[in-house]
């Protein structure tokens, strides 16, 4: 974390009034939440190989004929 910007941050949160410093952490409480999680991949790693190549490549086949199609009366 760079703290730079944090002491930034709270630089101007103190000369803004109350209501607005409230804004600002209700803000940064959402970006919180909205950040990516997940795992590494290295956790992902002993699932590799669990599809098999006959089922992946049926996967491929049906995604390339019914994805790759638009139907212009849908809306």
């Amino acid at each position: 974390m760079d703290t730079s910007i944090v002491g930034e941050v709270i630089e101007q949160m103190k000369v803004l009034p109350y209501e607005m410093q409230w804004r600002v952490l209700e803000f940064t409480r959402a970006l919180a939440l909205s950040a990516p999680r997940g795992v590494a991949g290295s956790q992902l790693l002993p699932f590799a190989g669990a599809i098999a190549a006959s089922d992946l490549e049926l996967m491929r086949e049906t995604i390339e004929q019914g994805c790759e199609q638009v139907d212009a009366d849908e809306w």
